[in-house]
């Protein structure tokens, strides 16, 4: 029967990687906070700036459209449309353009074939079943000592992981094709481009955080596994 008791392996491992991505999510919305009270110098909103992002990119099918939320930002490969959150889409501030270049960035991606997206894109299916049932899988499969249902769930948590680990690259390519041609066309210079790389390094520290707390959690339930 498994020991359900302390368990020093979420103490030291699990519980400082949750503590990391909130602390993550916290920089990323103070971040984005600070630098939406930078109007640009040239008035260009999110929504335009996404625009004048995909124009110097030859891209004219991409739609963008606004969505509902706070930081609800994204680029869809399915229908090929960017979606921006009320914050940035409509909001002329220094902030709102850097995270709209950034969704722009991933549309540039998909139009040529960017490996990485593609690859994530494939894993997502199996990413999002493992993200919502792997924990419970392991848990009943320890409780009912069914380890099939342990390893099956270890295997869908090791698809998050990958999920996870091919994001990184996806999203700091994002960010550096958004920095590059906002500086090479002049939509945001100076501080106002510094402002936006400060934004979009937060946002990319999530995505870290977020492996982070995936590979702990998957080092604890294998760990656990072997010790059954």
């Amino acid at each position: 029967m498994m020991y359900w008791g302390f368990d020093p392996l979420f103490l030291y491992l699990v519980l400082p990687a949750i503590a990391l991505s909130l602390w993550a999510s916290f920089k990323v919305k103070g971040s984005f906070k600070k630098f939406s009270k930078e109007r640009t110098t040239n008035g260009m909103t999110g929504a335009e700036a996404a625009r004048e992002v995909l124009r110097n990119a030859g891209i004219s099918d991409v739609r963008i459209e606004k969505v509902a939320g706070h930081l609800t930002d994204h680029f869809d490969p399915r229908d090929n449309t960017i979606r921006l959150s009320e914050s940035v889409y409509s909001q002329a501030n220094v902030a709102a353009v850097g995270v709209a270049a950034h969704e722009a960035g991933h549309a540039i991606q998909h139009a040529e074939g960017y490996s990485p997206l593609a690859i994530r894109s494939a894993i997502v299916p199996v990413a999002g079943i493992g993200s919502r049932i792997a924990p419970f899988l392991i848990i009943i499969g320890f409780w009912m000592e069914m380890f099939g249902l342990v390893n099956i769930g270890i295997i869908l948590m090791g698809a998050v992981v990958l999920f996870h680990l091919v994001t990184l690259p996806v999203e700091f390519n994002a960010s550096s094709r958004a920095q590059y041609i906002l500086e090479g066309t002049g939509i945001l210079t100076g501080y106002e481009l510094e402002g936006s790389r400060k934004v979009l390094n937060a946002a990319a520290f999530t995505y870290v955080a977020a492996l982070i707390v995936a590979l702990a959690q998957l080092l604890r339930f294998v760990a656990m596994a072997r010790r059954r």
